[in-house]
């Protein structure tokens, strides 16, 4: 027998769903490079008539241009001072040195500055933005302001399991068609089975109506609540936004009154992904992102963990509410699936919610709210019963916490289409940030949007052939990750990867080796080499921390390109591929 499955959350505005609700390594991460469009010369006062700084200015305009950095113009700006204006930006950091430079060659300047180029760093006009704790709060919320200065998730599909999502005004312009997947008519509450129309009609009950001794309870707006979160509309002057303000929603309604059957959530994860349901139309939008802030206290089931498998194998990152029982996950379903994101809640401290459940099945946490600290604001309506009028409400649950890590992989998705859920995944755990409190079995941290999107941003797959100077893959995004595999039996068969190393800046690089696998019976080890452009050898990498590591510092005065070879250093006979993924930045020069 399978669990009826419920939503993970807590309401409050008009009533609690379903009494209290069985629904549903760190360190410090490298920030953007600052960039910079030029220098800014400033002489002493009467140390140059604006003639002699002008023939002043060609010299340092040849500096520039023998350290590879070409000059577009030189200008006077309304304070005095001279600016050379770069071709094109570039790292602040590969200016540093010329910028000293230029100074100690010319007794009369004064100061020379690094003219650095200004971002807005995004803070939406919504009107309820100053409630969203969740968006922004630097102790228990997930940095997305600094994610959207780099991207919003601009037209990625993500499809919402759930109770329906209804046209809300702060989401209307996000919803793409959906399916009703209820079979049954009682459950379904809007007077038939499956149909066409995804929104909510409703999921009150009265007294016993779910079982005996279960209370009444009016309509949660479930599924509006968690598709806010993942996606209202940002920056458009009303209520709140989402973590993806510009992603698309697709509705799935598998939850009705009373929760949602297990071979309906199974039939909706397929059509969510592109899978053929007979009797139903064609998804014309499927989904590369799922969220499923439901679950029931079980195995998981073999329709259900058959359904994840497909959608996995089609590309789809499913995530899905870790639970509300304070108690191990493995007991929670879908939450124990393989192939899923389970995720745990936090509060405003940034410790686990009482209520959350927990475990080594946990991947990652995001903000769920508690009664001490605050719940999680997002879309609602006034209706006890049926929808009335547009409304914002006060949630918290896992439900919450796992539509932000939803969010955070549309925003992943949309900078790189490269990225694959298993990429997501450990590009979310591994960028988390630290637990500010206790949060034991919460996974790796919690989610942090702007590294997950600086991370996502910089990923590349190794493509072959690369194994010599001239097929070399070259990187442009940093800092980047480059995710390739070697053969311990082939140690000829290597990796290079090229970088322009712009003078006076380090490159750093770890390699970090893939886990065995239980086929893996080889040993396997590798290393890394950098090469100039010549091939010779510059420098081979140390280990550090057990991982073999190559940091190089350009001090040749001008941009060099370098080349950095992966190769394995076993002399097993398997030739079976061995993974490995080369994390790789640049470090501007201090002084």
């Amino acid at each position: 027998m399978h669990p009826t499955y419920k939503p993970f959350a807590l309401s409050f505005i008009a009533a609690a769903l379903f009494g209290v609700m069985n629904p549903a390594s760190s360190q410090t991460q490298a920030r953007t490079e600052p960039q910079a469009a030029g220098l800014i010369i400033k002489f002493r006062d009467g140390a140059r008539t604006p003639v002699a700084a002008k023939a002043a200015l060609q010299g340092f305009r040849a500096m520039s241009e023998a350290r590879g950095q070409r000059v577009a113009f030189d200008r006077e700006s309304a304070l005095g001072h001279r600016v050379i204006r770069l071709a094109q930006r570039v790292p602040a950091s590969a200016l540093a040195q010329l910028a000293r430079d230029i100074q100690l060659s010319d007794p009369s300047i004064e100061s020379v500055e690094i003219d650095h180029v200004m971002q807005p760093t995004f803070t939406p006009n919504d009107t309820n933005w100053a409630n969203q704790w969740d968006m922004s709060d630097p102790t228990g919320g997930i940095n997305a302001p600094k994610a959207w200065d780099i991207g919003m998730g601009s037209g990625v599909r993500v499809a919402v399991l759930d109770t329906g999502v209804l046209p809300h005004a702060d989401i209307a312009a996000n919803l793409l068609p959906g399916y009703d997947f209820i079979t049954d008519s009682t459950r379904a509450g809007d007077g038939g089975g499956r149909d066409s129309n995804a929104g909510d009609p409703g999921d009150n009950v009265t007294a016993n109506q779910c079982g005996a001794d279960k209370p009444a309870q009016n309509s949660s707006w479930h599924g509006t609540h968690v598709a806010g979160t993942i996606a209202a509309v940002g920056n458009n002057a009303l209520g709140v936004t989402g973590v993806a303000p510009k992603a698309r929603i697709v509705p799935v309604r598998v939850l009705g009154k009373c929760g949602g059957a297990t071979s309906d959530i199974a039939d909706g994860i397929v059509w969510a992904a592109g899978g053929s349901v007979a009797g139903v139309p064609a998804n014309a939008n499927p989904a590369l992102i799922m969220n499923l802030s439901l679950g029931g206290e079980a195995a998981c089931a073999s329709i259900t963990q058959s359904a994840i498998n497909y959608a996995y194998n089609k590309g789809a990152v499913i995530v899905v509410a870790a639970g509300n029982d304070n108690q191990d996950v493995a007991k929670q379903t879908p939450a124990n699936c393989k192939h899923v994101m389970a995720v745990a809640a936090t509060n405003k401290v940034g410790t686990r919610s009482s209520y959350s459940n927990y475990g080594d099945m946990v991947d990652i946490a995001a903000p769920g709210g508690d009664a001490t600290y605050g719940n999680v604001l997002s879309l609602s309506n006034t209706g006890m019963s049926g929808p009335v009028a547009d409304a914002y409400s006060w949630m918290r649950g896992t439900s919450m916490a796992a539509p932000h890590v939803a969010g955070v992989a549309a925003l992943m998705a949309a900078v790189n289409a490269t990225v694959l859920p298993s990429d997501m995944a450990s590009l979310m755990r591994s960028t988390a940030r630290a637990f500010p409190g206790s949060c034991t079995g919460c996974g790796a941290g919690i989610v942090d949007a702007e590294q997950a999107i600086i991370a996502a941003r910089g990923l590349r797959l190794e493509k072959e052939p690369n194994d010599t100077l001239a097929q070399a893959q070259y990187l442009n995004v940093f800092p980047a990750r480059v995710r390739g595999t070697l053969q311990p039996a082939y140690p000829q068969f290597v990796d290079i990867y090229s970088v322009n190393l712009a003078a006076s800046t380090t490159l750093q690089t770890t390699l970090t080796l893939d886990p065995p696998t239980l086929l893996d019976i080889f040993s396997f080890n590798a290393t890394m080499e950098l090469l100039d452009a010549s091939g010779k050898l510059i420098k081979s990498a140390v280990l550090i921390g057990g991982k073999p590591e190559v940091n190089y510092f350009n001090a040749t005065g001008k941009t060099m390109a370098v080349y950095l070879r992966v190769k394995s250093t076993s002399s097993s006979l398997s030739t079976s591929d061995r993974g490995y993924e080369v994390q790789l930045r640049k470090i501007a020069y201090a002084f």
